[in-house]
């Protein structure tokens, strides 16, 4: 009896064990211009974007289901969208609970994470595109030093994007240049590492994060770092490839860039707004160029509410929109 309760005991303790290690991701780091794992083999991601995990919690969605769904689309990370006003509302301790389970899920899918402080506007100014995003500067850098004490020495959390969209909104939202916005990246750089975190920071350019044409005069001066765009279809107009070049993509050459907003639906679709409306063709074109380039990117958005939507409801079904860009990410 011992010796058949010791055998099923091992047979228990052995599952677990390969559990936890099929569930543990590499570090990931910049080497050049491209992301690499721990054993040195370069990564490219394909990644969803979730909506807010505080509005997946008050919705029953933020569960396993939700991550495995985003798995199946073929993608190997997933962004939290963290908004300056749920984090307030909620409470940090009560957000992090959140935010820890929601690593937890995605690792259990083998899907590294991207955190987001998920703000539009001048944080220089302290002017925002609307309440949801409405922050401060000493809130911010509170929120990335909670986050490199937190998940500073977690694999699963890849990526700090210190902040969603920059835009001065042509003096809408006040004045900021690219080197007090450079400042201003370079100190989360220093607060993020001083608190003992390994995770790569995200830096986003003007434009609603669409331009990072300042970067080839004068580039974020720490290394180990990576650049974001959002270029949704309407930024420019077609032949987009020339002017994205011009605008982004030719980072690439020597920094690692992520697309960390891309999307698109029909100009008849459910939400649809500047500057995400396009047709299909805007995949094909993307995915290749990214292809080309070296370029990781993840899509906006995997929620049925929030636009442009990728799934039509909560049974996963995709939206028309979302049905092209499943096919897309599954094939890569």
């Amino acid at each position: 009896m011992l010796y058949k309760f010791g055998v099923l005991f091992l047979i228990l303790w052995s599952a677990s064990v390969v559990k936890a290690q099929n569930n543990t991701l590499p570090w990931i780091s910049v080497q050049g211009n491209s992301f690499v794992t721990s054993s040195g083999e370069s990564i490219i991601f394909h990644g969803l974007n979730s909506s807010d995990p505080d509005k997946l919690e008050k919705s029953g969605h933020w569960n396993p289901e939700y991550f495995a769904q985003v798995k199946s689309w073929g993608a190997n990370l997933v962004r939290f969208p963290v908004h300056p006003r749920a984090w307030r509302e909620r409470g940090k301790n009560e957000y992090l609970k959140l935010l820890d389970e929601g690593i937890k899920m995605a690792a259990a899918e083998q899907l590294h994470v991207v955190i987001d402080w998920h703000s539009i506007g001048n944080l220089r100014s302290e002017l925002f595109q609307s309440d949801g995003y409405i922050t401060t500067k000493a809130e911010t850098f509170e929120f990335w030093r909670t986050m490199a004490v937190q998940y500073g020495n977690n694999p699963a959390v890849a990526f700090f994007e210190f902040f969603n969209e920059p835009t001065t909104a042509s003096g809408r939202f006040g004045v900021c240049s690219w080197k007090e916005w450079k400042e201003m990246m370079e100190e989360l750089i220093v607060i993020v590492r001083a608190n003992g975190a390994k995770n790569i920071p995200l830096i986003a350019g003007f434009n609603w994060a669409y331009d990072l044409m300042e970067v080839q005069a004068d580039p974020i001066k720490f290394p180990g770092i990576a650049y974001v765009s959002h270029p949704y279809p309407q930024k420019r107009q077609r032949p987009w490839e020339p002017q994205w070049e011009k605008d982004w993509g030719f980072v690439s050459d020597q920094y690692p860039v992520i697309l960390t907003e891309i999307g698109f639906c029909a100009a008849t679709a459910r939400g649809a707004h500047i500057p995400v409306i396009s047709d299909p063709d805007y995949v094909e074109i993307m995915t290749s160029y990214c292809a080309k380039k070296g370029i990781s990117y993840v899509v906006w958005v995997f929620d049925p509410n929030w636009s442009p939507m990728l799934i039509e409801d909560w049974t996963f079904k995709p939206t028309e929109a979302g049905a092209v860009w499943k096919e897309a990410m599954q094939k890569e």
